[in-house]
C-alpha cells in the first residue's frame, strides 16, 4: 500500500467541552487504537464514557489527539488507501484509518479512528476493486455493472494491494461474479461469499435483439 504521512498533537484535555473547543479551532479529534503505548502529559480521573484506556502502568493502549482537517483531507477524500505513518509526541507508528464519522447535515468530520499497524498481524480493511477486460455480455448488448466498488480484505499491511483487479472478459449476458470466485494471492476476502462483486445486465438494445433472434 500506498503511504500518508500525517502528524498529530496529542490531547491533554478530555469530555465534550475540549472536543468543542477542538472543533472550533478547526481541529478534529481522533483516538489511536494499539497495542504500542504513547506517553502523553494527562494525569487525572478520566470523564465517564471516555474511552482512554490505562494500560498498568504501561502507558496508554488508546490514545487521543488531534489532526487539522488540511492534514487529512487527502487522506480521506480518495477512492485510494493508506499505510498513514503518524507521528505523535515525537513517535513514529504506523496505522490504517479504520472509521471516521461526519456531522449528519453539514458533512463536517467530527472524529477519525486510527488502527496502529504490526508487520506481524493481519489487518482488515476495504480495498477498490477494478474491472479488467472486455465483458462477453458487453459484446452481446449488455451493461457491465460493478456492484462492490470495495471488498474487505485481510492480510499483512505487505501483501494488501492498493486495487483489487477483477479479470471479466469471460462474464456473459446475465451473469455475475461472486466473492467465492475470487482469489489473491497472500490475502483473504471476508465479505459473503455469495456478494456479487459484478454483473453484465441486459440492455433494451440486448432484450430488443434477443426477441428478434427468437422470430
Amino acid at each position: 500500500m500506498k503511504t500518508f504521512k500525517l502528524e498529530g498533537a496529542p490531547r491533554t484535555e478530555l469530555g465534550k467541552k475540549s472536543v468543542k473547543a477542538y472543533r472550533k479551532e478547526g481541529l478534529i479529534p481522533a483516538v489511536l487504537y494499539g497495542g504500542s503505548a504513547v506517553e502523553l502529559p494527562y494525569k487525572g480521573k478520566l470523564a465517564k464514557g471516555e474511552n482512554l484506556v490505562e494500560s498498568q502502568g504501561k502507558g496508554l493502549i488508546v490514545t487521543n489527539f488531534t489532526v487539522s482537517f488540511d492534514a487529512v483531507r487527502k487522506l480521506i477524500y480518495t477512492p485510494e488507501i493508506f499505510i498513514v505513518e503518524l507521528s505523535l509526541g515525537g513517535k513514529e507508528q504506523q496505522a490504517i484509518l479504520k472509521d471516521l464519522q461526519f456531522h449528519p447535515v453539514s458533512d463536517q468530520i467530527l472524529h477519525l479512528d486510527f488502527l496502529e499497524v504490526f508487520d506481524e498481524k493481519p489487518i482488515v480493511i476495504e480495498v477498490p476493486v477494478a474491472l479488467d477486460g472486455h465483458a462477453a455480455g458487453v459484446k452481446a448488448g449488455g451493461k457491465l455493472n460493478l456492484v462492490a466498488r470495495k471488498l474487505r480484505v485481510k492480510g499483512l499491511a505487505a501483501n494488501i494491494p492498493n486495487v483489487l483487479r477483477v479479470n471479466v472478459e469471460n462474464l456473459e449476458l446475465g451473469k455475475t461474479i461472486q466473492v467465492k470466485e475470487l482469489s489473491f494471492d497472500n490475502i483473504e476476502l471476508v465479505n459473503a461469499p455469495d456478494n456479487v462483486v459484478c454483473a453484465v445486465v441486459a440492455t433494451r438494445g440486448s432484450r430488443a435483439a434477443a426477441e428478434a433472434e427468437k422470430k
